[in-house]
């Protein structure tokens, strides 16, 4: 499935280095759009580029909740809240005249999976398997909590939309691999529909010995390893969470059929480094073997190119001159070699990052690319967050 077949992109526009070009504004303003997933691997800006995304779209009109997985504080405070926690608060100085809002949130992984035991669970139930100590390690530590309740939450927002929201922007956790965030509503599901957890808990029913003998061999070697406790504490979570099992892998159903919606658009995010195209180029291809709608390429912290038309080999080459006529006439002021040093450096990350970039090119040649230049800061204010948007608008 490439982007444009969806419809969204239309004709693809040419940067400056011929890759095609991603047309973020065009993106952000189509309102048939109300979910933008950005993902990629960690490090690599995504966070920041989720809230530059949001912004911008609020102070374009849209009304935005974004939700953020473990963002460090200072983007927290760029947004002007001194807190994000599991609810969504407004976020102050959105400008724009457009009538735009922007809300924020940070994904609380234990507090999500509780709030959904509670929903689905009476009182009493619920209440009991809170308490659970297999439960409160399952909810804090379990591999691939954090995917699948980043997701339930996306859910839970796409169907509160009655608050006014019409775009939900997701950063997706830090997985070590790309492939942890398309597969974990499926693996906690399968871990929780309970069929493997009863066979190997439940006790043996009807005459059948070598039913009977097999539990009590699977059971007596699960005690040896985790203990009598704490396969107690297993089978009390189990017997209390009988009846919600099946509904957490028809959640995961939904949570792929909303992935999957025309209205969602995803963002691969990346830097200029072989590690995360790799990762970037991996996820693409997953992306659209899964049939899921991807709009395109975020290549953040690009290097910028050193103003004139002086090459890093010519540069060295003037640079190792002036040092050689430095070193015969000393004391005598001129040209410094350690800025044309400095040049020729730029001058080759460069190169190695368009090189980069147009393999990636030449093996996805429909995936539209915006290409944001390192800042020489961190960002850690709005006008910080409205800079990325507008070079993430710039098609050059």
């Amino acid at each position: 499935m490439t982007p444009t077949s969806h419809g969204r992109v239309g004709p693809l526009v040419a940067r400056d280095d011929g890759t095609p070009a991603l047309d973020v504004d065009a993106l952000l303003g189509d309102r048939k759009i109300d979910i933008i997933v950005c993902c990629g691997s960690g490090g690599v800006g995504k966070t920041t580029t989720s809230a530059a995304l949001a912004l911008r779209a609020a102070e374009q009109g849209r009304h935005v909740v974004v939700l953020t997985i473990d963002p460090a504080r200072r983007l927290a405070q760029s947004m002007g809240i001194e807190r994000l926690d599991n609810v969504p608060r407004p976020v102050p100085g959105v400008t724009g005249g457009n009538g735009g809002s922007l809300d924020a949130m940070m994904l609380d992984m234990k507090r999500t999976f509780d709030e959904v035991v509670e929903s689905q669970a009476s009182p009493e139930k619920a209440a009991q398997i809170l308490a659970n100590p297999f439960y409160v390690a399952l909810s804090s530590s379990f591999a691939g909590t954090q995917e699948y309740m980043a997701m339930e939450k996306l859910g839970q927002l796409h169907a509160d939309r009655r608050r006014g929201w019409d775009l939900i922007v997701v950063d997706t956790p830090p997985s070590r691999s790309a492939l942890d965030f398309l597969d974990a509503p499926e693996r906690l599901s399968s871990f929780l529909d309970g069929r493997f957890i009863r066979l190997l808990l439940a006790p043996a029913r009807g005459p059948a010995k070598l039913m009977t003998a097999g539990l009590s061999v699977v059971t007596n070697a699960l005690t040896k390893v985790l203990g009598t406790q704490v396969l107690r504490d297993m089978q009390t979570f189990v017997a209390a969470f009988d009846t919600l099992f099946g509904g957490f892998r028809q959640r995961a159903q939904r949570t792929y059929q909303l992935l999957q919606a025309d209205g969602t658009a995803f963002l691969v995010v990346a830097s200029p480094e072989p590690d995360a195209l790799r990762e970037a180029a991996y996820f693409v291809e997953r992306l659209n073997e899964e049939r899921m709608p991807l709009a395109g390429l975020v290549v953040n912290r690009a290097g910028r190119a050193p103003g004139g038309r002086l090459s890093a080999e010519r540069a060295l080459a003037a640079a190792e001159r002036l040092e050689e006529e430095q070193a015969r006439a000393e004391g005598r002021d001129g040209p410094t070699p350690g800025l044309l040093r400095l040049h020729a450096e730029r001058s080759r990350i460069v190169a190695r990052e368009s090189r980069l970039r147009a393999r990636f090119a030449a093996a996805h040649p429909d995936v539209p690319t915006a290409v944001v230049p390192a800042l020489s800061t961190d960002v850690h204010d709005l006008d910080g967050l409205r800079t990325v948007g507008d070079l993430l608008s710039q098609r050059s």
